[in-house]
Parts: structure tokens; C-alpha cells; sequence
């Protein structure tokens, strides 16, 4: 029974440790937050920004002139 308890041992402290190294890790207070690039912050396509390309339509909004409603 010793040596069952002395085998796994080392087992059981890697275990807990790596437990509690990902606990800490993913329920851990974030770090500050880094600032953002310019580039990162257009939010709209064509939404003005210089040099932006221009906007498609949507395919539902584009006519359709060979289908009617009926």
C-alpha cells in the first residue's frame, strides 16, 4: 500500500499543479487592455474612411427583372 501511494504520488502533484496553474490562467484577472491600431477600428465597410472601397449591394436588395411576385 506504501508503494502504491508512493508511485502515485508525483502524479497526483503534477496533476493538482497543472490544475491550478489553468485555473489561475483562465479565471484570472485579464491584464490591461493594449491599445488598438487604426486599422483595426473600421467597423463598417465603406463606412467613409478614406480610400475605403465602395459598397456591393446586398444580393437580396438587387432587382430582378425576369421573376415576378405571382
Amino acid at each position: 500500500m506504501v508503494t502504491v501511494a508512493v508511485v502515485l504520488l508525483p502524479g497526483l502533484a503534477l496533476l493538482l499543479f497543472t490544475m491550478t496553474y489553468l485555473e489561475d490562467r483562465l479565471f484570472g484577472d485579464p491584464g490591461p487592455p493594449r491599445p488598438a491600431r487604426r486599422r483595426h477600428l473600421r467597423l463598417l465597410p465603406g463606412g467613409g474612411g478614406h480610400g475605403s472601397p465602395a459598397r456591393r449591394p446586398h444580393p437580396a436588395e438587387q432587382p430582378m427583372p425576369d421573376r415576378d411576385a405571382a
